[in-house]
């Protein structure tokens, strides 16, 4: 799956309007916090 410029462009302007400006940077904390917890989960299954 490739996302050009356009694309991502398109998805951004979506989420900005279902979300709205206030909650995204809670949205993206929450993304941000999930993303750092599968990594650690993914590094210590490794061991």
């Amino acid at each position: 799956m490739n996302l050009g410029a356009p694309e991502l462009l398109i998805i951004l302007v979506v989420v900005l309007l279902l979300f709205g400006g206030s909650r995204l940077p809670k949205l993206a904390r929450s993304l941000g916090e999930a993303q750092k917890e599968l990594r650690n989960a993914a590094s210590s299954s490794d061991d």
